[in-house]
C-alpha cells in the first residue's frame, strides 16, 4: 500500500457522501450482490403499473435506473442532502419527489397505489403500506437482514448484544406484513461476502452508512482506524459479510 494513513484519512473524511451511489469506492471496496437483481425486478413491476411510490428513495440513484416509470410516479425522502438530490434527479422523469419525516402517517391518501417500493429502508411502517396499497397491490422491497456486516460493527464497537443479532429478520418482516393485512408472497434471503481493501473505504462507508458504528467520526476511532489501517496493510482485505432480504407482499382484493 503507496499512500500513506493520513493521507486516506483526509481524503476519506472530506468527500461528500449524499446519496446512495457507491461508485467513490470502486476498487477499494467490493460487495457481491443478491441473486434476485432487485433493480431489474422493481423495473418491471412500475413497467406494469399506473401509480407507484418509492419510500426513502435516498438520492433517487435506484428509482432513475427504472426502464420507465408509471404515469404517475412518487417518492419519499427525509435526508435534506439526499432530498435535493432526489429532486434534481427524479423530476425530469416525471417523478414527485416528497420531503417526509419518515414516521406514520404516509402523505398520501388511501388506496393511492398500484405499487409500493424500497431498497434498504431504515423503517418499514407496514400498517401505512396497506393502507396507500389498492386492493391487487404489491409492495417490493429489499432490506437489509440481521447483523449485516457486523465484522465491521464488532471491530470498533465490540461484540453484540443477543437482541442485535435478531434486528431485521426476515422472518420477523414476514410477521409485520401479515399483521398489516399484507400476503407475503416472497421472500428470500443472502448472505454476501464484502471486502474493503482501505482504511478510507472503511471510513467512507461508515460515514454514508450511519447505522453500521452510530456516532461514528473519524477524531473518535483514530486509533483504531490506524490500528485497521495497519492491519489490511500486513493480512489483506478486511473482510464482512453484508445480508439482504427480498420481500415481496400483495393486498388482497
Amino acid at each position: 500500500m503507496s499512500r500513506t494513513f493520513e493521507d486516506l484519512v483526509a481524503e476519506a473524511d472530506t468527500v461528500p457522501v449524499e446519496g446512495w451511489d457507491f461508485s467513490w469506492l470502486r476498487g477499494r471496496a467490493e460487495e457481491q450482490r443478491p441473486s434476485w437483481g432487485y433493480q431489474r425486478l422493481m423495473s418491471e413491476r412500475l413497467g406494469r403499473v399506473s401509480a407507484a411510490l418509492d419510500i426513502q428513495t435516498g438520492g433517487g440513484e435506484v428509482l432513475a435506473g427504472a426502464r420507465r416509470l408509471p404515469p404517475v410516479m412518487a417518492a419519499t425522502e427525509s435526508w435534506p442532502p439526499n432530498l435535493a438530490r432526489a429532486t434534481r434527479l427524479l423530476h425530469p422523469l416525471g417523478a414527485l419527489v416528497v420531503a417526509d419525516a419518515d414516521e406514520p402517517p404516509l402523505p398520501f391518501a388511501d388506496e393511492a397505489f398500484d405499487l409500493v417500493t424500497s431498497r434498504h429502508p431504515v423503517t418499514v411502517w407496514w400498517q401505512e403500506i396497506a393502507r396507500v396499497l389498492r386492493p391487487g397491490g404489491t409492495y417490493l422491497s429489499q432490506q437489509v437482514g440481521p447483523a449485516s456486516v457486523a465484522e465491521l460493527t464488532e471491530y470498533f464497537l465490540g461484540p453484540p448484544a443477543p437482541r442485535d443479532l435478531r434486528h431485521r429478520h426476515p422472518d420477523d418482516a414476514r410477521l409485520a406484513a401479515e399483521a398489516a393485512g399484507l400476503e407475503v408472497v416472497d421472500l428470500r434471503f443472502e448472505s454476501l461476502p464484502m471486502e474493503f481493501f482501505d482504511v478510507g473505504a472503511v471510513i467512507y462507508f461508515l460515514r454514508k452508512v450511519i447505522w453500521i458504528v452510530p456516532g461514528f467520526t473519524v477524531d473518535r476511532y483514530r486509533d483504531r482506524l490506524r490500528e485497521l489501517h495497519d492491519r489490511i496493510g500486513a493480512e489483506g482485505p478486511f473482510t464482512a459479510r453484508a445480508t439482504r432480504f427480498l420481500i415481496e407482499a400483495r393486498k388482497p382484493t
